[in-house]
C-alpha cells in the first residue's frame, strides 16, 4: 500500500485541501456527518445494501420454506422489511441534510482559503511587478552608463593617440 494518505477512487479527498479543518478541529457531529456521508455515498455501501435485501428476500422465500421447511418470519410481501425500509428512509433523509450540509461547510472553508489566496497573489503580483519595474529602470540606466563610459573610454583612447575611434584598444 502506498500509505495512509492515499484513498480509494471513490473516497473523497476534501480532507487534503489546506483550508479545511480536520481530525481534532472538528466537533464530534462534524465527524459523524464527514463518516456518513463518506460511508452512505459510496459505492460499497450500495453494493452491501442491495446484497442485504437479496439476502433478506433468498432467506425468507428460498431457504426458510423450501429448504428447511420452516415459516418464514417475514414471507412474502416483505412486511417488516418494507416497514424497516420505511423507518429507515425517514432516518435517511435527516442524515442526508445533515451530510449536505456538513459539505456546504467544507466547500465555504474552500472557498474563504482560495479567497484568501487570491488576495495575497493579487499582493505577491503587485510587489512583483513593482520589482521588475525598479530592475528594468536600473538595467536602462546600467546600460546608458555602459554606453556613456565606453564613449568616454573611446575618445580617451583617440585623442591619447593610442588607437583610432573605431579601433579597439591593443593590449
Amino acid at each position: 500500500m502506498e500509505g495512509v494518505a492515499e484513498k480509494k477512487s471513490w473516497q473523497s479527498r476534501w480532507h487534503a485541501h489546506p483550508g479545511v479543518r480536520t481530525g481534532r478541529d472538528l466537533s464530534r457531529g462534524e465527524r459523524a456527518a464527514d463518516k456518513m456521508r463518506d460511508t452512505m455515498g459510496s459505492w460499497p455501501f450500495v453494493f452491501g445494501f442491495f446484497a442485504v435485501m437479496i439476502i433478506w428476500a433468498g432467506t425468507n422465500t428460498w431457504l426458510l420454506e423450501r429448504v428447511l421447511h420452516h415459516k418464514a418470519f417475514d414471507p412474502y410481501p416483505y412486511i417488516l422489511l418494507n416497514l424497516f425500509l420505511s423507518m429507515m428512509a425517514g432516518v435517511q433523509a435527516a442524515a442526508l441534510l445533515i451530510a449536505a450540509k456538513r459539505s456546504d461547510a467544507i466547500q465555504s472553508e474552500v472557498a474563504v482559503h482560495t479567497a484568501k489566496n487570491t488576495d495575497d497573489i493579487k499582493v505577491l503580483l503587485a510587489e512583483n511587478t513593482q520589482l521588475t519595474n525598479e530592475v528594468k529602470r536600473n538595467t536602462d540606466l546600467l546600460e546608458e552608463l555602459h554606453r556613456h563610459v565606453t564613449e568616454i573610454g573611446n575618445r580617451l583612447g583617440a585623442f591619447g593617440g593610442r588607437f583610432g575611434p573605431d579601433e579597439a584598444p591593443q593590449t
